[in-house]
């Protein structure tokens, strides 16, 4: 058995995103889709727009803002 989680195998539940697919991390570059998701909002030019201005303003402290 590998020590790595990865490999654990899970059954797959329909709806629910499976742990490998997750991520989160300082390293990470969000984008600006992940803070419109982040906020709630749904994704259009105009939310994309206001995400661009955030990161560039904020960096990844804006989507950290977002996230319980």
């Amino acid at each position: 058995m590998s020590e790595d989680p990865e490999s654990v195998s899970a059954p797959e539940v329909s709806g629910i995103t499976p742990d490998r697919l997750l991520h989160t991390g300082g390293s990470d570059r969000p984008s600006a889709e992940d803070l419109v998701l982040a906020s709630g909002r749904d994704v259009t030019p105009e939310t994309l727009e206001w995400a661009r201005r955030k990161l560039a303003d904020e960096g990844r402290s804006a989507l950290d803002r977002q996230l319980p």
